[in-house]
């Protein structure tokens, strides 16, 4: 859009350079900001995809933090991301909106350096008080007087690393503003006694009933009633947070207000006000809805907590050419519901994601060997090796990037114990959109080097079969990645096969060299083999190595010593990655000399957002990248 338009649609919107100006707005204005702030988020994420629901229940929010504090100078925190897009508006990238998680536009997430106004960098949740803790601590070490408002979300309540920072904060005593938005719900409902806990709002009606009825009955009781009704008086605080949040919120030493309508800007406003002059942590309580303002996403806010692109008018997706293949994570679903029919000791666990881990189907089958335990993946891998522990199966479906939040449960919970447990790395290798915190990059690299873990990677669906009925066939513990999208158009088979542990598979012949291919990479790989061929008349041997760990030795030493050079492809990080793996390898057995070697991979930098065709040509790690990378080394 051109200044110019901007300016005829988003007349309020567009008068917005700073966040001071949102102060400058006048207060009959505020409504129609916020219709023009859904109308932008709305049409922006139908052509872009992204967090449509979280944003628009946070319109007001936004609009009153920024009435109240000024992040030119006060510091706002945001607590996973996905409810920025309000923020970034008011913030000076309406001009730039429009790129919102395109190759080379902004993030869908804040990032410290996107803009100076996102004061820490988020994309994983429950950080939030954490990372507002330690900017107040260093706002008094410089004797600075500042304010620093952490906004965290319900569903990141769940993590112990908001209770974490909730206790230090508490101890401290350091002047906080915590703004717990409440809406019920992470990416699907939450879960667990918590969110019980939360939702136990009481109307004012209620509790003065209460009150009155109390007081009435404890009034006719002989001698001792008006006493006790005078003491229930003064104790009337504590009466009501017995029945309310703050109790839990007090006990942190917070000051806890709420809950608050968090569609009321003028309250909003108030309270926010009343609160920059509180001293010592505060919380203040919001209620809010998914989706507000977007029938669609009120009525499906899961859906559109992270969506593709599709039609404003009506909410439906967009239509683009048929794709009939199913995506990795409904073969990992349909498959692990097939073995659970023939096996009772097989479960499932997921970290409030049963939808994006394709465990749907399982939870309805299977809903007494269905486990969601909120956004808790520290917890997720330590709970499912209690359950390994007493002969169950565990099958912890978690995405990559995810996962590395539980390492140290994965090695000593897991690993040292060399418990039955299966973890399944959705989304392993580039993501595309939502960018740097969500590139499933780096499991290979902090997993392989843990003693007794297997780590296989499949190259198509029936390899994915395979290798789940492997993993729960194995006595010890697994680790299975396997790539965001859908397949490869592969034949599905009806019963998954055992693999050979450690044992690749030779896919094509050839003398002039070898490619060297796991998971995601193998299919590009044999493609740039084939085109080479037509090529030049040189014939390249391909290797579908399958198993990270334990490496198929013999079949690599067997390629090195008949080829003159090996080209080694993966959608890891290249430090410490897979093609780290063999050469480790090839040097402990003497077996480099001679032998020109190449890794592809992802490069020791993180990789920015945009689509996974766009960054893997970007890497070159697409056929036409390991296609030229066989012509270099042929020269």
């Amino acid at each position: 859009m051109t200044p110019e338009t901007l300016q005829d649609f988003f007349p309020i919107l567009a008068g917005i350079k700073q966040p001071c100006d949102v102060q400058a707005v006048d207060e009959k204005d505020l409504s129609r900001l916020g219709e023009e702030i859904r109308r932008m988020i709305i049409q922006t994420v139908s052509a872009t995809g992204g967090h449509l629901a979280p944003s628009l229940g946070v319109v007001e929010l936004t609009m009153a933090l920024l009435r109240v504090f000024n992040p030119a100078r006060d510091r706002i925190v945001w607590d996973v991301g996905h409810q920025a897009y309000a923020y970034k508006l008011l913030t000076g990238r309406l001009d730039r909106f429009h790129t919102l998680r395109q190759l080379g536009g902004i993030s869908g997430f804040p990032r410290m350096c996107e803009s100076p106004f996102d004061h820490f960098g988020v994309g994983h949740s429950s950080t939030s008080i954490s990372a507002a803790l330690g900017m107040a601590a260093a706002r008094d070490l410089a004797h600075e007087d500042h304010k620093v408002v952490a906004v965290i979300g319900d569903g990141s309540m769940t993590a112990g690393l908001a209770y974490e920072g909730l206790n230090q904060a508490g101890g401290l005593g350091k002047n906080l503003v915590v703004v717990l938005n409440d809406n019920e719900m992470s990416i699907s409902r939450n879960v667990g006694a918590l969110s019980s806990f939360l939702s136990r709002k009481l109307s004012k009606r209620w509790v003065q009933r209460f009150k009155k009825e109390a007081e009435s009955i404890m009034r006719q009781i002989p001698k001792i009633g008006d006493d006790l009704a005078e003491y229930a008086r003064r104790s009337e605080d504590s009466l009501k947070s017995f029945f309310t949040p703050g109790m839990l919120f007090e006990a942190f030493r917070f000051t806890y207000i709420g809950p608050l309508q968090g569609h009321d800007m003028r309250m909003l406003t108030n309270v926010f006000q009343q609160t920059r002059e509180l001293e010592g942590p505060v919380l203040v309580h919001v209620l809010t809805k998914k989706g507000k303002g977007y029938e669609p996403a009120e009525s499906n806010p899961t859906f559109f907590h992270g969506v593709g692109c599709f039609e404003p008018e009506t909410g439906e997706a967009k239509k683009f050419a048929a794709c009939s293949l199913p995506s990795y994570t409904q073969v990992f679903g349909s498959t692990l519901c097939s073995l659970a029919e023939k096996d009772e000791s097989i479960v499932a666990i997921t970290a409030a994601m049963p939808e994006g881990t394709g465990l749907t189907c399982f939870s309805e089958r299977f809903p007494d060997r269905f486990f969601d335990v909120g956004i808790c993946e520290q917890h997720a891998v330590t709970f499912a090796a209690g359950l390994a522990s007493q002969g169950v199966k565990p099958v912890v479906a978690i995405y990559s990037t995810f996962m590395q939040r539980s390492y140290d449960q994965i090695v000593h919970d897991v690993c040292l114990q060399n418990l039955n447990v299966t973890l399944c790395l959705d989304r392993a290798g580039l993501v595309g959109e939502d960018g740097a915190t969500h590139h499933g990059v780096f499991d290979i690299s902090f997993l392989r080097h843990i003693p007794g873990l297997v780590i296989m990677v499949p190259r198509n669906e029936p390899e994915l079969q395979h290798m789940l009925a492997t993993a729960l066939a194995h006595k010890g513990p697994v680790a299975l990645r396997y790539p965001r999208g859908v397949g490869e158009g592969a034949t599905l088979v009806e019963t998954p096969q055992i693999l050979p542990m450690g044992q690749g598979e030779l896919l094509r012949e050839g003398t002039d060299g070898v490619i060297v291919a796991l998971g995601s990479r193998v299919n590009p790989a044999l493609e740039a083999a084939r085109m080479l061929c037509e090529e030049t008349g040189k014939e390249v041997a391909v290797f579908n190595a399958r198993f990270v760990k334990p490496l198929p030795e013999e079949q690599l030493l067997a390629l090195a010593a008949s080829q003159p050079f090996m080209l080694i492809a993966e959608e890891n990080a290249l430090p410490g990655g897979f093609g780290s793996a063999v050469l480790e390898l090839l040097a402990d057995r003497d077996a480099l000399a001679g032998l020109r070697i190449k890794r592809l991979g992802v490069p020791d930098h993180f990789v920015e957002h945009g689509s996974q065709k766009e960054l893997r040509v970007k890497l070159g790690l697409n056929r036409d990248g390991i296609l030229a990378a066989l012509r270099a080394m042929l020269r």
